[in-house]
């Protein structure tokens, strides 16, 4: 019997561009073995050294996977927002995770999937391999770009960088500009970008200054995104 839950998962599994086209039965049959969780601000929802037996689909709120320095310092590689995939690499191979992911809201939302489930659809739909390879091949690409910026681009650059990438991803139009609201501080802004926070503060103030952008600490407003430079 399907019920309004399996509907619901099978709608936000479809979201994902490589389960889009799959038949209704196979989704559901997926949904069936999918665990929803509510997590609040700053929970692990997996650790370094983990077993990576479970991939997460973010509904609502926002994710960031790190990982730390050895002097504790926070790198973080990506920060997500619905409709996302995580926490895959088990998909690839990975026994153990090699990194972390935490909530950075309160009432964070998650579909958690069985790796073995999702590996059993694999098999079941071939092709749907060669379609998980473009995906991930666009993450490493997009992964080698920010490597490429950290060793070639300065502070203010990388910071003006995401904001472009967050206003483009994220960003919500309001005339001719473009609202992101997140749930960033200025100090994940700054692991993000490889930066400092007190470089992320100076060069957002000179924006404003510039009337580039407004911010608060729930949103950052572009004023103008191509003379953003």
């Amino acid at each position: 019997m399907t019920t309004t839950r399996d509907t619901s998962v099978v709608a936000f599994l479809r979201q994902i561009p490589f389960l889009e086209q799959l038949p209704y039965a196979d989704l559901h049959e997926l949904a069936l073995l999918c665990q929803s969780e509510q997590i609040q601000r700053n929970s692990a929802i997996y650790s370094k050294g983990d077993i990576s037996n479970h991939l997460f689909v973010l509904l609502r709120g926002s994710v960031k996977v790190c990982s730390f320095s050895e002097d504790g310092r926070e790198i973080i590689k990506e920060m997500l927002s619905p409709i996302a995939l995580f926490g895959d690499l088990g998909l690839v191979g990975e026994k153990e995770r090699q990194e972390n992911a935490f909530s950075m809201q309160d009432e964070v939302q998650l579909l958690r999937i069985p790796i073995d489930a999702f590996r059993k659809l694999i098999r079941r739909h071939p092709n749907l391999s060669m379609d998980i390879v473009d995906w991930l091949g666009t993450r490493l690409r997009r992964a080698e770009a920010r490597l490429e910026a950290l060793m070639f681009k300065d502070a203010r650059e990388r910071i003006i960088d995401f904001l472009k990438d967050s206003a483009e991803n994220q960003g919500k139009k309001i005339g001719f500009e473009l609202l992101i609201k997140h749930s960033m501080t200025q100090q994940d802004i700054a692991n993000y970008t490889g930066t400092s926070r007190q470089t992320v503060t100076s060069v957002l103030n000179e924006l404003r200054k510039s009337n580039l952008i407004y911010f608060n600490r729930r949103s950052i407003l572009i004023r103008d995104l191509e003379r953003l430079v």
